[in-house]
């Protein structure tokens, strides 16, 4: 754990000390403003680069690859190459060395996140408002060669999610959230039925039920409880419970006595041995398939690989346990006000010296958005398509009711995600985006990663003292004094 965690740290230090180079170096050239040519130059040969992020998927790479031939059938003088990511920070991470020497792809799969960093530099990632908008190249543009998707059929929720500094700096490109994977048999062996909203207050319930039929001394390897990501699981609590996270300027409300409460609680339930984490553990579909957790809490992007006929696994045939899987949204802490976080990959553009390459960059951003490709995107994963097109679409509805235990493709907890996502839209949040906001995000993880840790190892205490130091190393490690407010 503690390699992990110096490992972790040494990747932030070094994504932070990138930035600082870059954007500290005053003899730096800047690259113009961008500015949308007249005309688009067909007879000019541009060779652009996509960064994309795949999971090691071999129908999503296949995926990119069609969209990518069926683009350059339209536009034949525009050669896309795809480098093929299986991680956003390995992106991240080169995005911002590349800064360094001016040789950052064209297009690039990111988060808002890093957007926010990204556009510390001068003109270096370029605003999108004028490009949706132009009547010759924008959403829907005359002189755009193929079925360029219109603006209002963009779902407003997830544009919105792109907006910093009062403007649009990238495109959604599909939308994931966060789900809870239920063992059903399990519950209703311990004598509970499935409500229609899981709540925290029913989980933690289930959890305690089971450590009296399951204790921790006998069964170490039986988990009530697994959450993959800590970072998330900080978030959406803070929200649920009305608690102070971010301000849109940057500034960090998290370190304060209510989070101390949340943290209590948490521990003592670690204590309990009602939960655990990835970090700790391992993946929570692991322990989930061999009938050894009771609630997944998991991204809907990893659907495939939850539940006993799962497509994807990890563990051997012979430790999976047949049992019903339920896909809910993260447990809530009131059931009439529901909130849970949007996530998923989003599109941006870098800036480059020859503004017909932007256009031709902007012209592929634009057909990533494509009915054909979003749906065949959003099937591979608990993915929902960006446009009402794609999202209303008879092909996508189709995928929709055809949900099926024992296939692939159609794998019925994949689906059930998925619509756990866009039963939700209006329930999703983000929260404020800004230059180090990542880093804010990954703090609000590793408190409960520490505090967990030192529970386990009998280094906790519910003191002031205790929380006021962990608030003050998690601060520090993660640079947070040093975001600025604006």
């Amino acid at each position: 754990m503690k390699r992990k965690l110096i490992v972790k740290v040494l990747l932030c230090l070094l994504m932070v000390a990138s930035i600082g180079m870059f954007f500290g170096c005053h003899g730096a050239k800047v690259t113009n403003e961008f500015v949308i040519p007249e005309e688009f130059d067909l007879t000019k040969e541009y060779n652009i680069t996509f960064w994309a992020k795949n999971d090691s998927n071999k129908v999503q790479k296949q995926i990119y690859t069609d969209t990518v031939r069926r683009f350059e059938e339209y536009y034949p003088n525009i050669h896309v190459t795809i480098q093929n990511y299986s991680d956003y920070v390995k992106i991240y991470n080169d995005v911002i060395n590349n800064l360094v020497t001016k040789t950052t792809p064209n297009v690039c799969i990111t988060y808002p996140d890093y957007v926010a960093t990204f556009i510390e530099g001068e003109n270096v990632v370029v605003p999108l408002d004028n490009l949706i908008n132009n009547e010759k190249f924008g959403f829907g543009g005359s002189e755009v060669k193929f079925d360029s998707v219109k603006e209002d059929e963009l779902i407003d929720k997830f544009m919105d999610e792109l907006v910093i500094n009062d403007k649009q700096y990238a495109l959604p490109f599909v939308r994931s959230s966060e789900a809870t994977y239920v063992n059903k048999n399990l519950v209703n062996e311990l004598g509970f039925e499935l409500p229609d909203v899981l709540t925290w207050d029913f989980v933690w319930e289930v959890c305690a039920k089971a450590r009296e039929v399951y204790p921790l001394s006998e069964y170490k390897t039986f988990i009530p409880l697994i959450y993959k990501s800590t970072d998330n699981m900080m978030i959406q609590m803070t929200k649920q419970k009305e608690i102070e996270f971010t301000k849109e300027n940057g500034e960090v409300l998290l370190f304060n006595d209510k989070t101390k409460e949340l943290l209590k609680e948490l521990a003592e339930y670690g204590r309990l041995g009602y939960y655990d984490t990835f970090k700790r553990v391992s993946y929570p579909g692991n322990f989930f398939n061999a009938g050894n957790c009771i609630f997944a809490i998991d991204s809907t992007a990893g659907a495939t690989w939850m539940g006993s006929s799962a497509p994807l696994m990890d563990i051997p045939e012979e430790d999976v346990k047949e049992f019903e899987t339920v896909v809910y949204p993260v447990p809530q802490e009131n059931k009439d006000k529901k909130a849970m976080i949007s996530q998923g990959p989003s599109i941006c553009i870098f800036n480059k010296e020859d503004s017909g390459e932007v256009l031709a960059s902007w012209l592929f951003a634009q057909f990533l958005l494509n009915d054909e490709t979003q749906i065949a995107y959003a099937k591979t994963e608990g993915y929902v398509p960006v446009t009402k097109s794609a999202m209303e679409s008879d092909a996508y509805k189709s995928y929709l009711a055809s949900g099926d235990e024992k296939s692939d493709e159609f794998y019925s907890v994949k689906i059930d995600a998925s619509k756990v996502v866009i039963d939700n839209i209006n329930n999703t949040f983000i929260t404020p985006v800004f230059s180090g906001s990542s880093l804010v995000r990954t703090a609000a993880g590793e408190l409960i990663e520490t505090s967990l840790q030192d529970v386990k190892s009998k280094k906790y205490n519910d003191s002031d003292e205790y929380y006021n130091k962990l608030f003050e190393n998690i601060k520090a490690l993660y640079k947070i004094n040093n975001i600025v407010v604006k």
